[in-house]
């Protein structure tokens, strides 16, 4: 019997802050630490949506912080689940900020989190495989196997020789 499938796009979650004035440093930018609550709790409810079940943040990795967030902007989070394993799920997430006054769009972060979906107990539990159908879907599946092999890789759940999709890709080199 195979597992259940579903595709990326169902688990694609909008989320929408204003920078207010307690989410900000001494330079009136948006704290990083603040940055990535958003982006946990909107990489959260991608990943619930994937998954219909409880999930835990399990690692986060590959954040970038490109351009700072300013007081008054309004931050756009996009999120989905790029790939799934047994009971894990890789998310992507951007986050856009608009200075709305100036008609001013930008992006200023992504990173990719992982989740574990639970079940009551808070036992990992198997998830659906994800299908991707867009070109960028497609992209980021087929990197994802290379992103948790380097995850498990520096945590110390597999040794190096043991990452074939890393090896293969420093082949190539």
């Amino acid at each position: 019997m195979s597992k259940k499938t579903k595709f990326a796009k169902e688990s694609f979650t909008i989320m929408t802050e204003m920078v207010l004035p307690n989410d900000t440093n001494t330079l009136n930018n948006l704290m990083g630490g603040r940055m990535m609550h958003f982006m946990d709790i909107v990489a959260a409810i991608a990943a619930q949506k994937h998954s219909n079940r409880i999930v835990v943040t399990a690692s986060v990795d590959s954040v970038s912080f490109r351009e700072p967030v300013k007081l008054g902007n309004v931050v756009t989070f996009q999120a989905k689940v790029t790939r799934s394993f047994n009971s894990s799920m890789e998310v992507n997430i951007e986050a856009w900020a608009e200075d709305i006054p100036a008609q001013k769009r930008e992006k200023t972060n992504s990173a990719f989190f992982t989740f574990v979906a639970v079940d009551q107990s808070g036992r990992p539990i198997d998830v659906p495989e994800v299908i991707p159908e867009t070109e960028e879907e497609i992209a980021l599946f087929d990197a994802a196997l290379r992103r948790r092999q380097l995850r498990l890789v520096l945590a110390g759940r597999m040794k190096p020789d043991e990452a074939t999709e890393l090896k293969a890709l420093f082949d190539e080199l």
